[in-house]
C-alpha cells in the first residue's frame, strides 16, 4: 500500500500520524479483503481550506471534517469485480500497478474540535476519519440509516481492532 501525504496545516499533532494513517488504511483494506495494492492519496489540511473543497465540490458553504474523493465507481461496496472488466486499467496506476482508490483530506483543525466536543483523543478522531473516508472510497455511503448502521459497525470494528477505542485510549 502506498500513502501519498501531505501536512499543509500548522497543528502538530501528538502522535505519528503518517504511521496510524497506514495502520488504518491497511485495517480497512484488509477487512474489505481487497485483492489489490492500492493508493491512497491524505491531505491533512485546515478549517480554511476544507471549506473552499467543500464549497467547491459539495456546494456547502462551510468547514467539515473530512472529504473523500473515491476515484473508483463501485458498483456495490467493495465489489472488485469491476475491475476485471474492459477499461479498468483505468483505476490502476501505470507506473507502480496500485489501484488508485482516491483523496482523503480531513481537517486536522475540525477534528480537534470534534474529539474535545466528543470527549475523546484527536488521535482516536483522526483514525476513526480515516476509516470512515476508506470506507467512502471503497464505494460505502451513509445517506440512508441501513448504508449508516453498516459504515457505523465497520468504522467501529476497524477502530477496536486497532485498539483505538474511547475507553481504551
Amino acid at each position: 500500500m502506498t500513502l501519498q501525504l501531505e501536512d499543509e496545516q500548522a497543528q502538530k499533532l501528538p502522535f505519528d500520524y503518517e504511521e496510524l494513517a497506514k495502520q488504518v488504511i491497511d485495517q480497512v483494506l484488509g477487512m474489505e479483503e481487497c485483492p489489490y495494492e492500492s493508493e491512497v492519496s491524505l491531505t491533512l489540511t485546515d478549517n480554511t481550506k476544507i471549506r473552499q473543497l467543500n464549497r467547491e465540490f459539495r456546494k456547502i458553504d462551510k468547514p467539515t471534517d473530512v472529504l473523500s474523493f473515491p476515484l473508483v465507481d463501485f458498483q456495490k461496496p467493495a465489489d472488485y469485480d469491476l475491475l476485471e472488466s474492459d477499461g479498468w486499467e483505468v483505476y490502476f496506476n501505470p507506473e507502480s500497478g496500485e489501484l488508485m482508490l482516491g483523496d482523503i483530506v480531513i481537517s486536522i483543525e475540525r477534528a480537534s474540535e470534534q474529539a474535545r466536543e466528543y470527549g475523546h483523543s484527536l488521535k482516536r478522531e483522526y483514525a476513526f476519519l480515516i476509516a470512515h473516508s476508506m470506507l467512502h472510497l471503497l464505494g460505502y455511503d451513509h445517506m440512508i440509516s441501513e448504508e449508516a448502521a453498516v459504515m457505523e459497525q465497520k468504522q467501529a470494528a476497524v477502530l477496536k481492532k486497532l485498539n483505538i477505542t474511547r475507553e481504551g485510549e
